[in-house]
């Protein structure tokens, strides 16, 4: 028997290229699911698109960093952003204003919120949330992203995992922990998950290793995180040093499926089981 396997891919809405790669990488690929930022230049493009394509589920990426401002004014969300009125670049700055008090989780509520509401009013089923830079590892933003759940009927949050044991792994570890016990105490499916390490780089052998980390794992179902993408002008202004590109030809190539599959999966969207182990 095999387990079920959701390959998402993040960041639609950024570009029309990543747009069109997430598109790609569903129809002649193994994506399966796609996580839309609704921050994003060309979220009413990646809407059309995904209610053009029913069979790619879909989700919220929602976001309290990158390079595109909030949805909600300045005024309405003063602690989350600049003084030019928008998000901080990195994770990095957010933990750390976050850590020392300055950031109001009301403020994260109402922006987090209006984000979900915004894929709400494009007209797309939500499966899943998610983040940017996975943000909601941070405990009073995962307890938000949770809550947000449960008030929408979304049945799935995602739990990232480092595989590896660098300071910042074994730091993700700490919060990862804690982010399940939090998914399981509301119910919420707890899924194997791999992707964080590997983001913007998750090659053909990046995969690979992937599904065999995941494969070794006793849970009923697993998630890898992907970012396909096609370089455009609107992609080029991300200094991000991510191989879209390779990420796409990976994602189309046949070997990689037949991989997934000799690993015992089978691919799979959300929500994926209907309680927390």
């Amino acid at each position: 028997m095999t387990r079920p396997l959701v390959v998402n891919a993040d960041d639609l809405g950024l570009s029309r290229g990543i747009n069109a790669a997430i598109r790609r990488a569903h129809v002649d690929g193994i994506v399966t699911s796609t996580s839309l930022l609704t921050v994003g230049r060309y979220a009413a493009d990646a809407a059309a698109m995904l209610r053009a394509t029913p069979s790619l589920a879909a989700g919220v990426h929602l976001a309290l960093v990158g390079e595109d401002p909030p949805l909600l004014s300045a005024r309405e969300v003063p602690t989350l952003v600049d003084r030019a009125g928008r998000f901080p670049l990195s994770y990095r700055t957010f933990v750390a204003r976050a850590a020392t008090g300055r950031v109001d989780l009301d403020d994260v509520r109402r922006e987090l919120g209006a984000q979900v509401q915004a894929g709400l009013d494009l007209g797309l089923e939500l499966g899943h949330l998610d983040t940017h830079q996975h943000v909601h590892l941070w405990p009073g933003v995962g307890a938000v992203v949770v809550d947000l759940a449960e008030q929408h009927g979304i049945a799935h949050v995602r739990l990232p995992r480092a595989h590896g044991r660098s300071p910042i792994g074994l730091g993700v570890g700490v919060l990862s922990r804690r982010l399940r016990d939090r998914l399981v105490a509301h119910g919420l499916p707890v899924t194997a998950y791999a992707g964080l390490e590997e983001a913007g780089g998750m090659d053909r052998a990046a995969l690979g290793r992937a599904f065999r980390a995941l494969a070794a794992t006793p849970a009923a179902a697993a998630e890898v995180n992907v970012h396909p993408g096609l370089v455009d002008a609107d992609s080029s202004r991300f200094d991000w040093g991510y191989r879209w590109e390779d990420e796409l030809a990976a994602l189309l190539d046949p070997d990689v499926r037949a991989d997934l599959s000799a690993h015992g999966f089978h691919p799979s969207t959300f929500p994926v089981i209907t309680g927390g182990s």
